[in-house]
């Protein structure tokens, strides 16, 4: 029997998209293998969050330095590019290595640093013998920019996360009027200043901004740039949100606003097309791939008032006819079709 160990190491960072990525991707490979075993390789305290009786291996940090024994296993699948978990030492193991993304190459960081990043990419190319995308644009910056030694290079889309009962607790901020929604960390490479003039357009306006402040300088920037501009009142960081409250956002807003310059996917495209909310884009890196003809794009960033004038004139003229289409396409990514392909590349590799 063909045993797999699949990596939930960035499941110790909740409510983020690799922790769902590893949750959704996990449960679905689990309920449709039937040839092969399935381990996870998971920090304590989260195999709770699967099914019971599934084996696993422990996580801990000190396995940067030694990995434990895999030798009883034979496909090892890192799901996150830049880990620094693989088993090196025992190469009769198979590598199939996730790349979500190369964001660090339209990120404010220096040469060296990129330099740096890249290397530690390379080094898992190097080691795996097999590797997924998630999109067309990841894969083409991969194979533009690392050098893949003829590997096989897979795309294999992304699932939505379904979204449960909307629900705000006590500590949650409730808008009062009309609002737009961003969610995704809080960073230059997300570009979420570019959203604040559209609040200067609708005084009524406001702007909830969820999400972990991966750039805390940037995030005084939002808040710096607001008060310029005079709709400090309205933006509101609200950090990192639960998934009741990330849904009852999706549900209640006006728009999803992503104006962001770095995207190996775009989780929220897909999420919040699923309840057939509208979505305005970048042309930037994936979106455009991901979002195709069922989303309004910002032509450039100086004229985001008018690009979104015209596109909500279009959605709310078009009804639920233009609804229903969204969530029809948004259900072409789900979890169940990504998990089969990624059994069809481990089959691949034994």
């Amino acid at each position: 029997m063909t045993r797999i160990v699949f990596d939930c190491e960035r499941m110790k960072y909740v409510n983020t998209g690799l922790y769902y990525y590893c949750l959704n991707l996990g449960r679905a490979v689990r309920q449709k293998l039937d040839q092969e075993e399935l381990s996870l390789f998971i920090p304590r305290g989260k195999q709770a969050m699967f099914e019971p009786g599934l084996s696993y291996i422990a996580q801990h940090s000190l396995q940067k330095f030694l990995m434990p024994s895999v030798s009883k296993f034979d496909v090892w699948h890192s799901t996150y590019q830049n880990t620094n978990y693989l088993p090196q030492r025992n190469k009769k193991i198979k590598v199939l290595l996730t790349i979500h993304d190369l964001n660090f190459l339209h990120e404010d960081k220096t040469e060296e640093k990129k330099a740096r990043c890249l290397e530690h990419l390379q080094r898992n190319i190097d080691r795996s013998d097999a590797i997924v995308c998630i999109s067309e644009f990841s894969k083409n910056e991969v194979v533009a920019n690392c050098t893949t030694h003829g590997k096989p290079i897979y795309v294999i889309y992304n699932g939505t996360n379904g979204l449960p009962k909307p629900a705000l607790e006590d500590k949650s901020y409730r808008p009062t009027t009309p609002f737009l929604f961003n969610i995704g960390v809080i960073a230059p490479k997300k570009n979420q200043h570019r959203i604040l003039p559209l609040l200067q357009s609708d005084p009524k306006l406001e702007l909830i901004l969820a999400g972990r402040h991966e750039d805390k300088d940037y995030a005084r920037f939002l808040r710096q740039h607001a008060s310029e501009l005079q709709v400090e009142n309205r933006m509101h960081l609200v950090n990192e949100v639960t998934e009741g409250e990330k849904s009852w956002y999706y549900h209640n807003c006006q728009a999803v606003v992503m104006p962001s310059l770095a995207e190996g996917f775009g989780l929220p495209v897909a999420e919040a097309m699923s309840i057939g909310k509208p979505v305005f884009l970048s042309k930037h890196t994936a979106l455009p791939e991901i979002g195709k003809d069922m989303a309004f794009y910002f032509h450039d960033f100086e004229n985001m008032q008018e690009d979104f004038k015209a596109g909500m004139y279009r959605y709310n003229k078009a009804g639920n006819r233009m609804k229903e289409a969204m969530k029809a396409y948004s259900a072409k990514f789900n979890w169940e079709d990504s998990a089969r392909k990624y059994i069809d590349v481990y089959r691949s590799l034994t």
